[in-house]
């Protein structure tokens, strides 16, 4: 991100900007759109890179809650600040601390990594300076439920299941992991529902999917959002008041 100028009436003002990861115009950029931290291991590593090749960038990291509170247990960010040479990259790393034994062990807990760019000072009066920060999701996975490679060829986000309720479908997650839907559609070519968000269904939790049962119709097509970023489809086919996932139709990527 380029450092812009405006005239202003106030010296040094920095106007912090959230973005999404990925923004072209960041500074600072990360190597993942979401940490899968195994409960098996010590620490997850994330490489950081100054896009920047004129200027250096400090790169200030923190984990928050879901409740979007700073926390420094029982998952801490090292190191918290540090310097990028213009054009170089570098490592941060989450932590677990030994609070991080009392976590569930049974299911997975969320959190949002932070990872904020702080541009160096200007040298030009009356200067604004805008900085982007990029916020994923962290999600602490124990060891008990760190899938084998088997697993993973086969993966869980099958296990859902839809119920129609009324004229909306319930999503039904039995599995210890969260699952973020991101598209949803009654037929594999078709368009987003209307009315459709984007929605994170707990560790064998529920969630109304939001959207009308009639018009998604009883083959209805689900995206997710998988450990590494991509976007695998799932079909549904449907029998009275309950949907599941079609292993007929092959999972699709987009």
């Amino acid at each position: 991100m380029k450092i812009k100028t405006f005239s202003c009436a106030y010296s040094s003002l920095v106007l912090l900007m959230l973005s999404q990861t990925g923004n072209v115009n960041a500074a600072i950029g990360l190597d993942r759109t979401r940490v899968v931290f195994d409960g098996s291991k010590d620490a997850a590593s994330m490489t950081i890179t100054n896009n920047n090749t004129q200027l250096p960038y400090l790169a200030q990291g923190w984990i928050e809650d879901e409740q979007g509170n700073k926390i420094t247990s029982p998952l801490i960010v090292l190191p918290p600040v540090q310097r990028l040479e213009p054009g170089k990259k570098s490592q941060v790393k989450v932590q677990a601390l030994p609070a991080v034994k009392s976590l569930p062990q049974d299911r997975e807990t969320v959190y949002y990594f932070n990872l904020r760019e702080i541009p160096p000072r200007s040298d030009k009066a009356n200067s604004l300076q805008i900085a982007l920060q990029t916020r994923i999701k962290l999600f602490y996975r124990p060891a008990s439920i760190v899938p084998s490679q088997q697993e993973r060829s086969d993966p869980w986000q099958k296990q859902l299941i839809l119920t129609r309720e009324a004229d909306d479908f319930q999503v039904n997650n039995p599995t210890p992991y969260y699952i973020t839907l991101i598209d949803v559609r009654s037929s594999k070519e078709g368009k987003t529902s209307p009315g459709f968000e984007p929605l994170m269904v707990l560790p064998k939790g529920t969630l109304k999917l939001g959207v009308s049962a009639a018009a998604l119709g009883s083959k209805p097509w689900l995206t997710y959002v998988n450990d590494y970023g991509g976007r695998p489809a799932l079909a549904f086919s449907c029998t009275g008041n309950t949907c599941k996932v079609d292993a007929n139709v092959s999972t699709t990527d987009d």
